[in-house]
């Protein structure tokens, strides 16, 4: 069932308000593979899930196939409700274009400027980001924006430096341009290398944001775990991993519990495929059909997302979610 993440995240704001929280993963794809390893965990564990492409994963597929992939993993997934989800949009013509491929939601993000790298002012995040929920809640499209800067740089996007988020400045932000959800820097970052020793995150962010924000959904950027018995396969068969480290699950449960109510996951997923082809690869020699070997990266990535479905509490939450479809939202939004 393809719906808005709005529909997904109201499930999770919720279950936060009845004191039973649970978070939403959302899990970059950029391959048939990839997709069908996401439904196959989101069915085994009942979970509603957002998947979200970014500019260089449309780039990578082409968007077509991309965006068709989905729909026809919502096609032979009914019971699951699933957005299509923009990560990192950069302007508002990438924006734009998502929303006219059938995107049911969408990020822009202004906290850097239209390259991607240069983090630029609040004034302009404001424009950029007011400009674009115009647009896309005229569509019924449910719109991210993102205040404050993370550290790491991955699939191209990122300054480098982290700026973390002012929580007035976030409730500023969120009455003049009207967006959905926020994500907020708290001290995580993108990439495998994310801490050099114990992860720490600025709880206290999320706590305030959360107050002052009570019906925005908030986001966690960069929170891919890093799990060490994937770097340690990868490593045993070839790879070069060297102290990589990310947001372990404990930690992002305490954020659950602070108030966050979407998670981005990709570095696990890349693992997880790495770790299984690598593995496969060379305890079968004589394969060479690549069928053989997606498939084990596709069990890789399955069992990795089952994994964190389970951890994030959003196994067992389909029937939560609303059907709000573009349709329905478009006219929950022109009725404010």
């Amino acid at each position: 069932m393809l719906v808005t993440s709005k529909a997904i995240l109201e499930a999770s704001m919720q279950a936060y308000k009845a004191g039973k929280p649970f978070a939403i993963g959302a899990y970059n794809v950029n391959n048939m593979e990839q997709m069908q390893a996401i439904m196959k965990a989101a069915r085994e564990t009942q979970s509603p899930v957002i998947v979200q492409m970014s500019r260089g994963a449309l780039k990578y597929a082409e968007d077509k196939y991309l965006r068709n992939i989905i729909l026809a993993a919502a096609e032979l997934n009914p019971e699951i409700p699933l957005a299509m989800h923009l990560d990192h949009g950069n302007s508002f013509e990438t924006v734009k274009k998502a929303i006219d491929l059938g995107f049911t939601s969408v990020m822009i993000d202004g906290s850097l400027m239209e390259d991607s790298k240069t983090p630029s002012t609040f004034e302009y995040n404001v424009k950029i980001t007011s400009e674009v929920v115009k647009y896309a809640h005229d569509h019924g499209v449910t719109v991210e924006g993102e205040l404050g800067t993370l550290g790491g740089i991955e699939d191209g996007v990122g300054s480098g430096k982290e700026h973390l988020t002012n929580p007035e400045e976030a409730a500023e932000f969120v009455a003049k341009t009207g967006v959905d959800a926020l994500a907020i820097s708290i001290g995580t970052s993108h990439g495998a290398h994310k801490f050099k020793g114990e992860a720490k995150i600025a709880y206290n962010i999320i706590e305030e944001c959360r107050k002052l924000l009570p019906n925005t959904y908030l986001v966690a950027h960069g929170s891919s775990s890093v799990p060490k018995e994937l770097i340690d396969i990868i490593n045993q068969y070839g790879g070069q991993l060297e102290h990589a480290a990310g947001v372990p699950f404990d930690v992002l449960q305490k954020a659950i519990t602070c108030g966050i109510n979407k998670i981005n996951v990709d570095t696990d997923l890349r693992l997880a495929a790495t770790a299984a082809t690598r593995k496969f690869l060379a305890e079968n020699p004589t394969k060479f059909d690549q069928r053989d070997y997606g498939a084990a990266a596709r069990e890789g990535i399955a069992n990795e997302i089952i994994a964190h479905m389970k951890a994030f509490g959003t196994a067992g939450h389909t029937t939560d979610v609303p059907n709000w479809g573009l349709d329905e939202m478009k006219a929950k939004y022109q009725g404010k």
